[in-house]
């Protein structure tokens, strides 16, 4: 069973909505813990539309990578350059990936734009998590 890390600045859209697509993905291949290196709690907007896609990520928490400090990952992907930057280094044999995908949580005009702008950048990220999985598991 392969450890999966996924990292970004909040751990409240970009890094739950690729922990949902990659949950679903790896089903028994993997592990996908998702954290930030801060919480801001999940995002309302996140869960919305990735209901929309069949995918429930209303339960998931919003994690700080020093819970996972203890654990031996196969991979970490950070989905924006701030955790790449800012993540702290622990030991591990990871292999390291990274894709800055826009912050969906800074869209900004009616609600119906600021959706278009999270299911635009939701798309992004399954499509990534599917070349992943595909690529490497």
């Amino acid at each position: 069973m392969k450890n999966i890390l996924v990292l970004c600045t909040g751990n409240s859209c970009r890094s739950q909505i690729a922990d949902g697509y990659l949950t679903k993905l790896t089903k028994d291949k993997a592990n996908v813990y998702s954290a930030g290196v801060e919480t801001h709690g999940v995002n309302p907007r996140a869960i919305a539309i990735m209901q929309e896609d069949g995918i429930d990520i209303s339960k998931n928490t919003s994690n700080n990578i020093t819970e996972y400090f203890g654990i031996d990952f196969d991979f970490v992907i950070t989905v924006c350059d701030n955790a790449k930057e800012r993540c702290p280094y622990f030991p591990t044999k990871a292999l390291k990936f990274h894709y800055n995908f826009p912050d969906p949580a800074k869209a900004t005009g009616t609600e119906q734009e600021i959706m278009e702008q999270f299911r635009a950048v939701r798309e992004m990220v399954k499509k990534y998590c599917e070349d992943f999985v595909k690529e490497n598991l």
